[in-house]
């Protein structure tokens, strides 16, 4: 079942691929799942991903999906001047940041989530950020 919706929420993420940026489809993973009536299914996301880390014989479907996302992430990457290695690396970060603050929303909700989803976009344009410490 949980395949069944992110099936549905991936076509209609796709077609934002088609027509926009990679920042555009980044806001919009974003905005598909933050809503509210999504959280059961964020929650469904990591139970069937631990699941999945013990016995993942049983889940190999589900596993081969999880690339879907970073696949199109990537293709809007080189399609925006990214080499393949380069885009399919910032994509496969994103997706990465994207799920751990997801996992964040979900056990501990601190409202801090769309400063967080700009800084990501920020590092997938290579732009600097602020440190709050010094260090390499």
């Amino acid at each position: 079942m949980l395949e069944a919706q992110r099936s549905r929420d991936n076509d209609g993420l796709f077609e934002t691929a088609q027509q926009g940026t990679f920042d555009d489809l980044v806001v919009a993973i974003w905005r598909t799942y933050t809503r509210p009536e999504q959280l059961s299914r964020v929650r469904g996301f990591f139970h069937v991903a631990g699941l999945a880390a013990y016995s993942p014989e049983n889940f190999r479907e589900f596993i081969d999906s999880l690339d879907d996302l970073t696949k199109i992430l990537a293709s809007l990457a080189e399609r925006e001047g990214l080499g393949a290695e380069e885009a399919l690396t910032t994509a496969s970060v994103t997706i990465a940041a994207i799920r751990g603050l997801f996992r964040q929303e979900v056990l501990t909700p601190a409202g801090h989530s769309k400063d967080a989803v700009a800084l990501i976009l920020r590092m997938s344009k290579g732009q600097s950020v602020s440190r709050t410490h010094p260090g390499p």
